[in-house]
């Protein structure tokens, strides 16, 4: 899986508008603090609000009060609804849904099925909140724990 730099820096920012979160305080954060905090160059931060606005994960006021936070709470957002504002679908094959390409003679397509539905069983079950705080589920914490999960692996 490859994971966009403006997949990334979104998960940073969304990270960030957690952190300071609370259902009765609207307090707002400003892009810069956003970029400055999470090291995410600002014009390029500017566009991902704006993605993740248009997406409805965040809110955005204007003005020397203005600024950014999440649209509801960091419970509720999903690492999955943070990629898929940003990059689109999760898994897609030359740009379409693994169901709509066509591998004659082969069951690649199932391949590409199953690796879809294995990233939506982990990305859609960590919210930013859990994010935040590491506190995962057991099979989330179980495939980080799992024997080789860090280690890299050969190219060649």
């Amino acid at each position: 899986m490859y994971v966009s730099a403006r997949a990334d820096y979104g998960m940073c920012a969304a990270i960030e508008l957690a952190r300071v979160y609370s259902d009765t305080n609207e307090q707002l954060v400003t892009s810069e603090t956003i970029a400055r905090e999470q090291g995410i160059p600002s014009k390029f931060l500017e566009g991902i609000l704006r993605e993740l606005r248009q997406a409805n994960i965040v809110l955005s006021r204007r003005g020397p009060e203005g600024g950014y936070r999440l649209a509801k709470s960091p419970q509720n957002i999903s690492v999955a609804d943070v990629i898929r504002a940003l990059d689109g679908p999760l898994a897609a094959v030359r740009g379409q849904r693994p169901e709509d390409v066509d591998h004659p003679g082969s069951s690649l397509s199932d391949v590409w099925i199953a690796l879809r539905a294995s990233m939506r069983s982990v990305l859609e079950n960590i919210t930013l909140d859990q994010a935040l705080h590491g506190d995962f589920n057991e099979e989330v914490s179980q495939l980080i724990n799992s024997p080789g999960a860090r280690a890299r692996r050969s190219q060649n």
